[in-house]
């Protein structure tokens, strides 16, 4: 009788870990889908931003570098300053903002990705 008792127990207790084990890698599961499907809407975001933003400023660059063109009176003018400022931007860029904007880009997505409260 006492071995039936101690055999049932062992038996339960087996069984609760089993179940234990199964959800929690059920919350892990779902909590590994919850950070990325944030990280993913995140980056989709990011994308259309991006791409909205090169477009106007396409256009802006198209738009001045016509109006410095009339200025001056030289039609191609205006296209090579613009040219010639994007090029000294991407420079300064390249030798001095590179680690600031690894670190910005860096906060952000761990932001998103790790922070266990839900906007709502």
């Amino acid at each position: 009788m006492a071995f039936e008792k101690l055999s049932d127990g062992v038996h339960d207790v087996n069984d609760n870990i089993q179940a234990y084990i199964h959800s929690n890698t059920e919350y892990y599961k779902l909590k590994a889908f919850k950070q990325g499907m944030k990280g993913a809407t995140a980056l989709v975001r990011f994308l259309i931003m991006g791409l909205l933003l090169t477009t106007a400023g396409l256009l802006i660059s198209f738009a001045l570098a016509i109006v410095i063109s009339e200025q001056i009176g030289i039609p191609s003018s205006g296209y090579f300053i613009v040219g010639a400022i994007y090029l000294l931007i991407f420079i300064l860029i390249y030798f001095f903002a590179k680690e600031p904007i690894e670190k910005l880009v860096l906060k952000k997505f761990s932001k998103i990705m790790f922070n266990e409260e839900d906007k709502k």
